[in-house]
């Protein structure tokens, strides 16, 4: 088995070192013997996205996603198969605010990939916490920091997670990001996968399910993982 990962605009889209997720996600597959390859495109580069398994969208600042926008456009048609195709894709922070619709900020709007219904605004303060956030496909929470000025609101989509602890998508509707077929749009930095493990292995069981038809996860030694993981949750919200 072979999971080939689509890292898009490193270079621009890497904010709070959003690059650990694609290093958790090629360890966890090397610990079990499944092959893995990770492609990173620039502005200039032609994407196949068939010839991809997993798309990571990292974070930027509001400039870097300007930059990014104007790109965004070219390749909008093949990336909106690839997710109605049940693509995986992890997206984080300004990566996420580019899946919705737009991302209104005093320097103008941020037009979006408008592959998930959602908006963003930009507002004041910046929303910065650390988050814990519960999602019944897991055994146990989600936790990470978060640090945005967007107000995200997702409409009728269903979101990552329940803010326990934190703010998420606009501070408002204890909601955080949201999830679409198989993708997965989160506010929330640390890197993401490397804190949670649980995630990371969704990811890789929905592209291997998607590729092969199975997903042979053997289980892994995560217990000082969830030892941390227990150690935010009791400091935040027990």
């Amino acid at each position: 088995m072979k999971i080939t990962i689509g890292h898009l605009y490193p270079d621009l889209l890497n904010l709070y070192g959003d690059r650990g997720n694609i290093q958790c996600m090629k360890k966890r597959c090397e610990w079990r013997g499944i092959e893995s390859e990770v492609r990173e495109f620039q502005l200039t580069d032609d994407i196949d996205f068939g010839s991809l398994d997993i798309v990571l969208l990292g974070g930027g600042s509001d400039r870097e996603q300007m930059i990014v926008c104007s790109r965004l456009k070219a390749i909008q048609k093949d990336f909106r198969d690839y997710v109605e195709d049940n693509g995986v894709v992890i997206a984080v922070c300004g990566g996420y605010q580019l899946l919705g619709h737009y991302y209104d900020t005093p320097e103008g709007r941020i037009e979006g990939l408008s592959l998930v219904d959602l908006c963003t605004e930009q507002g004041s303060p910046r929303l910065i916490s650390n988050i814990v956030v519960e999602n019944d496909l897991f055994e146990y929470p989600v936790v990470g920091f978060e640090n945005h000025g967007g107000r995200t609101y997702i409409n009728e989509n269903k979101p990552f997670g329940r803010v326990s602890f934190g703010f998420g998508n606009n501070g408002g509707d204890r909601q955080e990001g949201v999830m679409y077929k198989n993708v997965i749009g989160t506010y929330i930095h640390g890197p993401l996968l490397p804190k949670n493990p649980h995630v990371c292995d969704l990811l890789l069981r929905r592209a291997l399910e998607r590729k092969y038809g199975r997903a042979d996860l053997a289980p892994l030694d995560d217990s000082q993982e969830r030892e941390a993981n227990q150690y935010i949750v009791n400091r935040f919200v027990k």
